[in-house]
C-alpha cells in the first residue's frame, strides 16, 4: 500500500506521525512510504534520515496526498488538508470530531474512511493510541500550570511545592485515568497537596498510593465546589470515549477561586470539561476568565514534538501495519475506531450529532 505522511499544519504543531525508523520498517514490509518534505524537521528528523531507509519524499502537500492511499498524520485535518483529501483515502489520525461539527460535515462530504486514534478501543475498554499523548499532556499540564502561577505572568505568585515556613500549593485534578494520573503524579512529586476526583474505586486507590500528599475523592457537587474554591491549579482530564466532555466545573465555581489561580483543560480536544473553556493555540495559549488564567491548548503534546513523535509512533505502528495489510476490518479495535465512512457517521458517540 502507498502510505502518506504529511506535514502537520495546526498552529505550532511540531509532531510527525511516523519517525524514520518506523517508516523504514513499513518499507521493509513491502509498502511504498511517502513523507512530505520537511515533515519531520520540527521533531528533529531530517528528510535524509527518511530517504536512507527507502522512504520517498513528496515536494509538497498536494503531491503527498496524491501519492498516498493510507494517510497517517497526528492532528485532525484543517483547511489545507481538507482540500486535498479524497473519497478513496483511508485517514488515520486524531480526529476529536464530537466538538467539531464543521469538520465532521466536511469529512462526510468527502466520503472518506476516517479511523481516529482516540477511538481505537480494545475489548477491555482501553484506548492504546490515546494513552501516550495523555501521559505527555498530563505532565505538561502541571508544568504550564506551575509556570502561569508566576506573578509576572499574571499568577498569584505561589510555588506549588512550598518549603519550610510556607504553605504547599494545592492542585485539584479531575479524572484519574492516564492523563489525570500523570498530572497527579508529577504534582505530588513536586510537593504540592493534590486532590483527585474520580468515580472508580480502583483508580482512587492508585492515586492514594502516589503519596501522603494525595487525596482521592468522589466528585460530589458540594465537595467539588469546596475543593475548587481553595485550589491554586485545577486540571481537567475527563474523557467519555468519542463524545463531548462533560462539564465538571461551573462558572460559579471558577468565580469562587482566588484571582491569579490557573485552570488547565486537557479535555479541550473533546470540547473541554470546564464551563468557561474554549480552545486556544500555542501561539496564544491563555486567556483570563473570572480572574482565573485558562490554558486550553488543543494540541498540548505538540510542544515537545521529538518526545511526542517517538511516543505516538511506537503506539500506532502496529495498527498502521494492520491498516496497510488490507484485511484490517477483521480487527475489532480498529473497526471501533471508525468515525466516518462513505458519508455516514459510524461511531456511536457521534450518531445524532447536529451538523
Amino acid at each position: 500500500m502507498r502510505i502518506g505522511i504529511p506535514s502537520e499544519t495546526k498552529t505550532l504543531e511540531g509532531r510527525v506521525a511516523l519517525v524514520p525508523e518506523a517508516a523504514g520498517d513499513l518499507v521493509n514490509r513491502g509498502h511504498e512510504v511517502w513523507v512530505q518534505q520537511g515533515a519531520g524537521l520540527k521533531s528533529g528528523f531530517s528528510d535524509e534520515a527518511y530517504t536512507r531507509l527507502g522512504v520517498k519524499i513528496a515536494p509538497d502537500a498536494a503531491a503527498l496526498y496524491e501519492k498516498g492511499e493510507l494517510i497517517v498524520k497526528v492532528k485532525e485535518p484543517i483547511e489545507g488538508d481538507l482540500a486535498l483529501l479524497r473519497k478513496d483515502h483511508l485517514l488515520f489520525c486524531y480526529l476529536h470530531l464530537a466538538p467539531l461539527p464543521e469538520l465532521t460535515k466536511r469529512l462526510l462530504d468527502i466520503g472518506l474512511t476516517g479511523v481516529a486514534f482516540e477511538t481505537v478501543e480494545l475489548d477491555n475498554g482501553e484506548l492504546p493510541l490515546l494513552a501516550p499523548m495523555s501521559v505527555i499532556a498530563g505532565k505538561i499540564a502541571v508544568q504550564v500550570g506551575t509556570h502561569y502561577l508566576h506573578q509576572p505572568l499574571g499568577g498569584k505568585g505561589k510555588l506549588l511545592g512550598g518549603l519550610p515556613s510556607t504553605e504547599r500549593g494545592k492542585v485539584v485534578v479531575f479524572g484519574a485515568g492516564v492523563a489525570g494520573g500523570a498530572s497527579a503524579a508529577l504534582a505530588a512529586a513536586g510537593g504540592a497537596n493534590v486532590v483527585v476526583f474520580e468515580k472508580r474505586q480502583d483508580r482512587m486507590e492508585q492515586m492514594m498510593r502516589l503519596g501522603n500528599n494525595v487525596t482521592a475523592l468522589y466528585p460530589y457537587d458540594d465537595v467539588v465546589a469546596r475543593e475548587v474554591a481553595s485550589a491554586d491549579l485545577v486540571i481537567g482530564a475527563v474523557l467519555v470515549t468519542g463524545a463531548v466532555a462533560p462539564h465538571v466545573v461551573s462558572r460559579e465555581m471558577i468565580k469562587s477561586m482566588e484571582n491569579g489561580s490557573v485552570l488547565v483543560d486537557i479535555s479541550i480536544d473533546q470540547g473541554g470539561c470546564f464551563e468557561t473553556s474554549r480552545g486556544t493555540t500555542w501561539k496564544e495559549p491563555i486567556y483570563v476568565e473570572e480572574g482565573v488564567t485558562h490554558f486550553c491548548v488543543t494540541n498540548m503534546p505538540g510542544a515537545v514534538p521529538q518526545t511526542s513523535s517517538q511516543a505516538i509512533c511506537a503506539a500506532i505502528l502496529p495498527w498502521v501495519n494492520k491498516l496497510a495489510s488490507g484485511n484490517w476490518r477483521d480487527n475489532a479495535a480498529l473497526v471501533r475506531g471508525i468515525n466516518v465512512e462513505g458519508g455516514e457517521l459510524v461511531h456511536p458517540a457521534l450518531q445524532g450529532m447536529k451538523l
